[in-house]
């Protein structure tokens, strides 16, 4: 798509060469010589770039800059004049001017300050079309559910969207808890801000400090220049801290003093920082266990756990297998360039499985079964061995182990009931903590 290009320029032979010389390069140009016509022309079309004089016939330069931000932020705006002066240049830059050439000008500096200008709009551009993408998929409908799980989750979210609260979203790995800290973001005040995401169990205990806080020169060895950390990074957004029952203590003291205080010190650092940074903590373990172990502290739970999310296994949202698997295989489909569905016999499959991994397995047994495809439909055969495969019938000739734990897999599953699905008071009667007691169930594919 061709380029469009305003001049605004009173002085008929330069008006020409230099739509002649834009035309050439392949550009749409309109070229008029009164302010009055440009105020016309802003207001009837769009273009990528505006040049304009300061001093004309009609309306003036400013004016036509004014106009043009107004219409179409995106747009840069080049000023010239044949009087120079240091006011005219700082009052253009000030009004929003991309820059601001002299008169008589060389012909291809004039072009290649052309071409700088309309690479920035072009990434301004992407960037707008990019960010309205983001704030379209982000939204709670593009969250795959319609189970009453997932709807309340979807109720707590259109609210903690709404506030500038810390929210710790709770779930078994797999779940999406990713995917709800960034559609709490990109729903929220702060989504044109950034969000930056850290996963606590992935940095090594003696990095992690460095990376959130960052570090000044010749704070220790290899620290040859100031490094910002994430809270520096996520500063007027928001900070994604997965995996938070993680931290080693000493960290766990200073996240909780930038929630409280919103300030903290680079290593080797004197001076303290302040930010302005949204909170989202994530985690798959059980803090309240954590906390009476004291492996985590109370005081951090507590300032975390504003907002609690609790995201439900997929295993408790079964009626959402059938469209999770639709809009993965059309993912899958449109990548690999195939289109492929899954017939109703392997969705059947599918939904009787357990799914420990949660939708993270789903998803990569989606893509499994596509890029394997013989076919345009999957069925039951083709999916992996062990999730079609029927579980072993017990001999009378049982081993003591599988005795045992068929005893205990009965035994947990009678004391969930018994507790009408509560598992933390399932856990304190079972004499375990709640996160051995969702791996014990996983384990045992228990249903409940």
């Amino acid at each position: 798509m061709s380029k469009s290009i305003l001049i605004v320029e009173d002085e008929k032979i330069l008006r020409i060469s230099l739509a002649d010389a834009l035309k050439a390069e392949g550009y749409g140009v309109l070229a008029v010589a009164d302010g009055n016509e440009a105020l016309a022309a802003l207001g009837e079309g769009e273009f990528s770039l505006v040049i304009t004089d300061i001093r004309l016939p009609g309306a003036g330069g400013a004016e036509i800059l004014r106009k043009t931000l107004s219409e179409s932020p995106s747009t840069p705006v080049i000023m010239m004049t044949a009087y120079a002066t240091v006011r005219d240049a700082v009052e253009a830059m000030r009004g929003g001017a991309f820059d601001y050439v002299t008169k008589p000008f060389d012909l291809d500096e004039m072009l290649v300050t052309i071409h700088k200008a309309l690479e920035v709009q072009s990434i301004t551009t992407d960037n707008i079309r990019l960010r309205k993408e983001l704030n379209s998929f982000y939204q709670s409908p593009n969250i795959i559910g319609e189970s009453k799980a997932m709807q309340a989750v979807f109720a707590i979210l259109d609210k903690v969207s709404r506030t500038d609260s810390t929210v710790l979203i709770l779930g078994e790995s797999g779940t999406g808890k990713e995917l709800i800290a960034s559609t709490i973001h990109y729903q929220g005040a702060r989504k044109d801000k950034p969000i930056i995401r850290v996963n606590c169990a992935a940095l090594p205990a003696e990095l992690i400090e460095s990376e959130l806080f960052g570090y000044e020169k010749g704070a220790f060895t290899g620290a040859v220049a100031r490094k910002p950390g994430r809270f520096d990074l996520a500063d007027g957004g928001t900070l994604f801290l997965d995996e938070i029952g993680d931290l080693p203590p000493l960290t766990q003291t200073k996240i909780l003093r930038v929630l409280e205080e919103r300030t903290f010190e680079r290593l080797g650092a004197t001076e303290t920082v302040r930010v302005d940074v949204r909170v989202i903590a994530a985690t798959n373990k059980d803090l309240e266990q954590e906390v009476k172990r004291g492996r985590f502290r109370e005081d951090l739970y507590y300032r975390l756990n504003v907002i609690p999310v609790l995201l439900p296994p997929l295993r408790r949202r079964k009626e959402d297998i059938p469209l999770l698997i639709h809009a993965f295989s059309r993912r899958f489909s449109d990548r690999m360039g195939t289109s492929v569905s899954f017939s109703a016999e392997a969705v059947d499959a599918l939904m009787q499985y357990s799914f420990p991994g949660n939708v993270r397995e789903l998803l990569n047994v989606v893509e499994r079964c596509i890029a394997l495809a013989g076919g345009r439909i999957i069925h039951r055969q083709d999916l992996p061995a062990h999730i079609v495969a029927p579980r072993q019938a017990k001999t009378s000739l049982a081993t003591l182990q599988e005795i045992t734990a068929e005893a205990e897999r009965a035994h947990i599953a009678r004391i969930v009931q018994l507790t009408q699905g509560n598992r933390s008071k399932a856990a304190e009667i079972l004499g375990i903590s709640r996160k051995t007691l969702w791996e014990k169930i996983n384990v045992y594919q228990l249903d409940l």
